[in-house]
């Protein structure tokens, strides 16, 4: 379920995949970027900067964040005896640490080792604890399926023959084994004593100590990687229970630690239960798992989060801070280890979409949209709010590639923009690869601690695909940083529009074929308060420096406007005004935002005290504030906040068209629905309902909609990104269903109680 970590060596023919390099041309016309330093502003969390088992000399260099101890091999860990079961990775051998001194355990352990590393480098510890109920059992090497005991074996270790793979030679699963052949029965109480351990040699959570403790490695994969002591998937009330017991017991020893769970090993680990895998992959289920099927028909992921919620509910007691699922890319030779042919080196650097782009349709089994980022979010508002968005494991691989730094560098810049909370790469590449580059560039572009700011702006691409732009702002010196990624093999002169930015000169930093060794300065870029525009190299990542008001020197900020009040109130505007802000050279305008969970979003400019903001939803409440600017680009505190709710929506006018298209096969079918306003005015949220033609008709897995069956009564309702339809306008949503008997077309549809055409 993940790459090996034997990875190329950095010379140029691997490093561009082992591809000639194209004759020199002349730049093409590259797509337009823009930033906007006034809106789209949120905190980027540091912890998207992780990484799984980096060497010490590469943590410092990056200033790294936060550091994982994860994986299989980490779910049947001893910290006493310093002996982990390899599982099936590798053959389900125990194999303790070399490193450690037996006498001296459990101090000296390896996990002690990796927590002082992590306090020598400043980064934070997530660190993995057992739930499966066993572990090691001390540091004899020994394994699961020993030869002598089980019988002739598939395949067996070269180093020690006498270990076996567990199935027999036509590749059947040998069964009956007994667990105690390497591991011992523990409990919650496990843990604690391992947290008192940690707690004495390194502090609590808030005074050094480890701060994070993954809830295990994916245990909805336990039947597979660890099936010599656990032959069975785990069921929804079985993760459940774990969870309450284990993530107690972690809370009671530390409370200000946090837990990340469940970790599961990908999008499968939001719908179905590691019981359904084991069984549907065996008996093709995947229609109607029976796990799934006894809990009212609710996939894992939102059943999981809303018993956390309960827990807390009842005991007073958070016990998740963060959902945590892994991902690894599925479109074929993405994550390997190699850039691959030119072809897989375009599907790797397309396959980044599958983090937000709800219009991508992932390219492998999964063929939907993923939209791995928002999707885990919108879990977590709607089922536990307040709970972090994590992914432990990830990799897009090609470490030793060029292609696979374009890849990560992308990868990290979605993390910023998108909002993640935490992420730790799978595993850490070597100092020298083009990988460990990427992370250069946003954490130490120029040696000497130079980085990506800390404040995410709006930043966008006319061509995501050939050109992605991100932004933020420095806390330290409110400069302005981009970071460009070209992902063509053209250089590419692209126009950069900037708001709020200053005139001045910008730094630029480049890492790209013309020095794999490293990040290189470039000479310097002249930029007005409006923009500029430069040439991108083919297959580059570039970093800008753009200092706040060096055009004039101008470097204090406007005094805050005044809270705004509210005019006449419609169910789709408001309009605002407010008392104006103050500057010691002048104000030149106000920028208007909306605050949403996600922090601030610009919805519109002025030049004078006023605005209507229009585009909003009846009956709902929003919270705006204002913010001023001068002409060197520095921008105001945000005035203190208005709260107002629209007035309810009149009656629906208008019409809407609705049309359906369906790939069919036996038992399954995937649909499309296209839903268009064709009336004068705008629709401002909507909810689609069909009743399906025969009851053998069911919707499964749904995307750009929440999807709920009744019977064969079927409804949509919008999610926050495709709610507004201008008219003319129209969106697509869709889902994979199953039938038995026929499959015919739903005959009719209403939109928000109107029948459409």
């Amino acid at each position: 379920m993940r790459p090996t970590t034997a990875l190329l060596p950095v010379v140029l023919a691997a490093a561009l995949g082992g591809l000639a390099l194209p004759a020199p041309a002349l730049a093409a016309s590259g797509p337009a970027l823009a930033v906007d330093a006034t809106t789209g502003r949120h905190p980027i969390s540091p912890y998207v900067y992780g990484m799984n088992f980096a060497d010490e000399a590469l943590a410092r260099d990056l200033r790294l964040p936060v550091h994982r101890y994860g994986g299989n091999a980490t779910t049947r860990y001893n910290f006493r005896a310093d002996t982990s079961n390899r599982a099936g990775d590798w053959y389900f051998e125990n194999i303790p640490n070399d490193n450690a001194d037996p006498a001296s355990l459990p101090d000296g352990s390896e996990t002690d080792r990796f927590v002082a590393q992590n306090k020598a480098t400043g980064a934070a510890t997530v660190m993995t604890v057992p739930m499966i109920g066993w572990v090691a059992k001390d540091r004899t090497k020994s394994c699961a399926f020993s030869v002598a005991k089980y019988g002739t074996q598939q395949s067996t270790d070269p180093w020690a023959p006498d270990c076996g793979n567990g199935k027999k030679p036509d590749g059947t699963l040998i069964t009956g084994n007994d667990p105690k052949d390497t591991s011992v029965a523990v409990g919650p109480e496990y843990v604690t004593d391992w947290m008192t351990h940690l707690k004495g040699r390194f502090g609590s959570a808030a005074n050094g100590g480890v701060q994070f403790y993954n809830l295990d490695n994916e245990p909805d994969l336990w039947h597979s990687t660890h099936r010599d002591v656990r032959p069975t998937g785990l069921g929804y009330d079985e993760l459940r229970d774990r969870t309450y017991q284990y993530a107690a017991a972690i809370k009671a020893a530390d409370p200000q630690a946090k837990t990340l769970g469940p970790v599961g090993w990908g999008l499968n680990s939001i719908f179905y239960s590691g019981l359904d895998q084991d069984t549907c992959s065996r008996t093709g289920c995947w229609s109607n798992p029976p796990d799934k099927a006894a809990h009212g028909g609710q996939d894992l992921g939102p059943w999981y989060l809303d018993r956390m919620r309960e827990y807390e509910q009842q005991h007073g007691t958070r016990i998740l801070d963060y959902f945590d699922i892994h991902l690894y890319p599925q479109q074929s030779g993405v994550f390997g280890d190699a850039a691959g042919d030119a072809t897989t080196q375009a599907l790797r650097l397309r396959s980044t979409r599958q983090l937000w782009d709800p219009t991508y349709v992932d390219e492998s089994w999964i063929n939907q949209p993923v939209r791995f980022i928002p999707r885990m979010r919108e879990l977590v508002d709607q089922h536990y709010p307040g709970t972090k968005i994590a992914m432990t494991e990830y990799s897009w691989g090609g470490y030793g590639s060029l292609n696979g730094a374009l890849a990560e560098a992308d990868v990290l810049g979605i993390f910023g923009r998108e909002g993640l909370d935490l992420a730790t790469l799978w595993t850490a590449p070597k100092t020298d690869q083009p990988v460990a580059n990427a992370f250069r560039i946003y954490r130490n572009y120029d040696g000497k601690g130079g980085a990506f700011g800390e404040t995410s702006v709006k930043a966008t691409s006319a061509d995501q695909g050939k050109l992605a732009v991100y932004a933020a702002e420095r806390t330290g010196d409110k400069a302005l940083t981009l970071v460009v990624v070209n992902k063509s093999g053209d250089d590419l002169t692209s126009p950069v529009a900037l708001t709020g930015g200053s005139a001045g000169t910008a730094q630029v930093y480049r890492y790209s074929a013309a020095n794999l060794a490293g990040v290189v300065r470039q000479a310097d870029q002249p930029v007005t308060s409006t923009g500029f525009t430069a040439t991108f190299p083919a297959n580059s990542i570039t970093h800008l420096v753009l200092p706040r008001g060096t055009d004039s020197g101008d470097t204090q900020a406007p005094t805050a406007p005044g809270r705004p009040t509210a005019g006449p109130v419609a169910s789709d505007s408001v309009a605002l005004s407010w008392a104006p802000a103050t500057d010691n050279v002048g104000v030149t305008g106000y920028d208007v935002h909306r605050l949403d969970a996600s922090g601030t979003v610009k919805v519109g400019s002025a030049t004078g005290t006023a605005y209507t903001v229009t585009g909003l939803n009846p009956d709902t409440a929003y919270t705006f504030v204002v913010t001023a600017r001068d002409a060197a680009g520095n921008v105001s505190a945000a005035s203190p906040g208005l709260s107002v709710r629209t007035a309810p929506a009149t009656t629906p006018t208008g019409g809407c068209a609705v049309t359906w298209a369906a790939n069919s096969w036996p038992g399954g079918f995937t649909a499309t629905i296209t839903i268009k306003n064709t009336g004068s005015a705008a629709i401002d949220g909507w909810k689609l309902a069909f009743d399906f033609p025969t009851t053998g008709q069911k919707v499964g897995q749904g995307w750009s909609a929440t999807w709920q069956q009744s019977g064969v009564t079927v409804t949509a309702q919008n999610l926050s990104y495709n709610g507004r339809l201008a008219p003319g306008a129209s969106t697509s949503i869709g889902f994979n269903g199953t039938w038995t008997g026929s499959n015919p077309a739903p005959t009719a549809f209403t939109l928000n109680g109107q029948r459409c055409g």
